[in-house]
């Protein structure tokens, strides 16, 4: 059952998102129908998903003859223990996250001048440090490799989030669940406390309480 309380509307926060991940997984129409799951690295620009690869391989020979896809993103934030809210019933047991489904339309790019700004994307998120010359359709050094490298262009035509960061939470449970994490003290746990304070309708303005 879908929960509304986890939906996100925000398209500005969905692309925030988008622009921090640097892998999702894709989806294609395999032979005889069966969906077929390829991961790999994307960057979202001008309202547009892109990602790159060879020429050949199953996902392009899928795009061939069926341009419809599906590509998700998602990050795991914390494993909430069903022990934070109920010493006996596995139940409470759960997980918060931010994920993303886009569905749209595969489309193969050609023009290098689109080509060299999608990589040129790729390398500011993928190497923020810099450390080559700018991509330039221009440049004879890069043009073979324009050429010999595939850019696919996912038009979106839906794309829905979901945070689900105990929004359906009230007390005494929410404050169980931000003490256990808090004791506990993982990797994301405090990070996973903030979020559960921003999005949670009735403690957002207490982030930094």
């Amino acid at each position: 059952m879908r929960r509304n309380e986890f939906e996100v509307m925000d398209s500005e926060e969905t692309a925030q998102f988008l622009h921090e991940m640097s892998y999702g997984f894709l989806g294609t129409v395999g032979e005889g129908g069966w969906p077929e799951i390829t991961p790999l690295n994307f960057v979202y620009t001008g309202g547009s998903l892109y990602f790159h690869g060879s020429k050949v391989g199953q996902k392009m020979t899928n795009l061939k003859s069926d341009t419809r896809v599906t590509f998700a993103v998602a990050k795991e934030y914390a494993i909430i223990p069903s022990y934070f809210l109920d010493p006996k019933l596995a139940c409470p047991a759960t997980a918060y996250f931010k994920s993303v489904m886009i569905k749209g339309r595969a489309e193969i790019v050609t023009e290098p001048g689109e080509k060299a700004t999608a990589l040129a994307a790729f390398m500011k998120k993928l190497q923020p440090e810099g450390g080559y010359e700018p991509i330039d359709a221009e440049d004879k050094d890069y043009a073979a490799q324009l050429k010999a490298t595939s850019i696919v262009r996912i038009r979106i035509e839906e794309m829905t989030a979901k945070y689900k960061f105990g929004q359906n939470l009230k007390e005494p449970k929410f404050t169980r669940i931000t003490e256990g994490l808090q004791h506990r003290g993982a990797e994301l746990d405090e990070e996973t406390i903030a979020l559960m304070k921003a999005y949670c309708p009735h403690h957002r303005g207490q982030e930094n309480s």
